[in-house]
């Protein structure tokens, strides 16, 4: 197994490693409690200075030809390839991601969302279009914030700044202070692909000082951000002051709605599936199973013998699927969301809020599965982000659709039944990408939330024309 990075992890300004202030942030191993590295606490001087090398390399960057353009963003593909494994050990080492699923997700996905966007340039993607007497010319939008979140620490980044440079922007990127050390791996490879200096900048912080300075700065022209809700508001509200773009990807409570003449064993088993990746970390967990009444008590004891195989424990093991917690923060946060599900009168099939027996050190949670849900309860109604699966019964199709609609979150979901049938619900549902019958995530393809979910898509041709403005030129 390859070892976490020792990647240089000071901020990244006009192609300069630059150290900061002095003050520092510690990063802690979730597994083992132990500080594994530190990145520089950045303040508005390196915001200051990171976006004046981003508007100082826009010009430049944007004039390039797109073929250029495409065949730099083609070698951060493959730069990323190339250090897969190291990718994987420090995603498990900073977020603790059982290493299985950094190698297969966390360090692999972003090869292919990032090929997807150098694969769009290339398939000759139309700049202009003529309507009329007008030539409608689409350019890139200029400076951009890249702010993400710690549970998918590259797999984010590639999302934004792929697209972006694709698109011909230039780009600060601010990764998530708890989970810091991937992004300094990926300044090597977009160093190393031919990337102008100042065309990407890297400043390390938190995000009421960064993350804030970069919504409000005046010169960066948008932002786009992957995070909670509560923060996605809030770098809403302060970059409505210089009236930029934001493109949010944030929260969700998706819903997996299994028919009544659907293959329940296989539903049941993919629905936990997509309940408890990365820890039920993820933002598209499927964290509501609804399933008819007639088939409940089944339901039921199926997802309580497929949670028996979500083992708990060191991440570095490849037989674990399911890792620590990132934080003690976080541990203690779905401890708390199970405790409050069982105080408003939730059952327990499998789990509860005590730590696992044996694992003393690290911030770890029971996989854990809830009965008697009912719509009003917190644990179905807000984020927990944990491996917890609650299990709603509905009585006939418009009432299921109900209850997955039922949401100020609509990022993900599925359906199981028959072709036509869950083809059709899936269409009623409101929601930015569900999946059918197990149908495979395809990087390609948009991803993004309706209502509190956010707004924007990412990968894809989607994703490129969120960087994108869209000039009207009348002949």
């Amino acid at each position: 197994m390859a070892a976490p990075t020792t990647s240089r992890t000071d901020h990244v300004i006009g192609g300069d490693y630059v150290a900061g202030s002095g003050a520092r942030i510690e990063v802690v191993n979730p597994a083992t409690e132990q500080v594994i590295g530190s990145v520089p606490a950045g303040t508005t001087a390196e915001v200051d200075a990171a976006v004046a090398a981003a508007r100082a390399a826009f010009d430049g960057w944007a004039s390039r030809p797109v073929a250029e353009r495409s065949a730099a963003v083609r070698r951060i593909s493959e730069g990323i390839a190339k250090r897969r494994d190291e990718i994987a050990a420090t995603v498990t080492a900073e977020m603790g991601s059982p290493i299985g699923f950094a190698t297969q997700v966390h360090a692999s996905v972003p090869v292919a969302t990032s090929r997807g966007i150098a694969d769009v340039l290339d398939a000759g993607y139309a700049w202009t279009e003529e309507s009329g007497n007008s030539l409608i010319v689409r350019e890139p939008v200029g400076v951009v914030a890249a702010i993400t979140p710690w549970n998918y620490p590259l797999h984010q980044i590639v999302a934004k700044v792929a697209a972006a440079l694709g698109a011909g922007c230039t780009v600060v990127l601010k990764p998530s202070e708890v989970a810091p050390l991937t992004a300094a791996i990926f300044a090597e490879i977009v160093a190393e692909a031919g990337v102008p200096a100042g065309v990407f900048n890297l400043v390390h912080g938190t995000g009421p000082i960064v993350g804030e300075a970069l919504a409000a700065h005046r010169d960066v022209d948008m932002v786009s951000f992957t995070g909670s809700t509560r923060a996605g508001r809030r770098v809403s509200e302060v970059a409505a002051q210089t009236v930029k773009r934001v493109a949010l990807e944030l929260g969700g409570k998706s819903a997996n709605v299994v028919l009544e003449d659907a293959d329940l064993a296989k539903a049941v088993k993919l629905g936990v599936a997509g309940c408890f990746p990365n820890g039920g970390q993820s933002c598209n967990a499927l964290t509501r199973m609804l399933v008819p009444e007639s088939r409940y008590d089944e339901a039921v004891e199926l997802a309580v013998g497929a949670v028996a195989k979500y083992t708990v424990g060191d991440p570095t093991d490849e037989t674990t699927r399911v890792g620590p917690m990132v934080s003690d923060v976080q541990r203690d946060r779905v401890a708390d969301y199970i405790r409050k599900g069982v105080a408003e009168g939730a059952t327990v099939a499998v789990g509860g809020p005590e730590a696992p027996e044996g694992l003393t050190t690290g911030y770890y949670v029971r996989p854990t599965v809830f009965t008697g849900v009912t719509t009003d309860m917190t644990i179905a109604r807000e984020e927990i982000f944990g491996p917890v699966l609650s299990i709603l019964s509905y009585r006939d199709e418009d009432e299921a659709v109900a209850i997955a609609n039922d949401s100020e979150y609509g990022l993900s979901g599925a359906v199981f039944g028959s072709d036509d049938r869950a083809l059709a619900v899936a269409r009623r549902i409101r929601t930015g990408q569900i999946a059918v019958n197990g149908g495979a995530f395809n990087p390609n393809a948009p991803f993004g939330g309706y209502k509190q979910s956010g707004n924007g898509r990412e990968f894809g041709r989607h994703g490129l024309e969120e960087f994108l403005e869209i000039k009207s030129i009348q002949r």
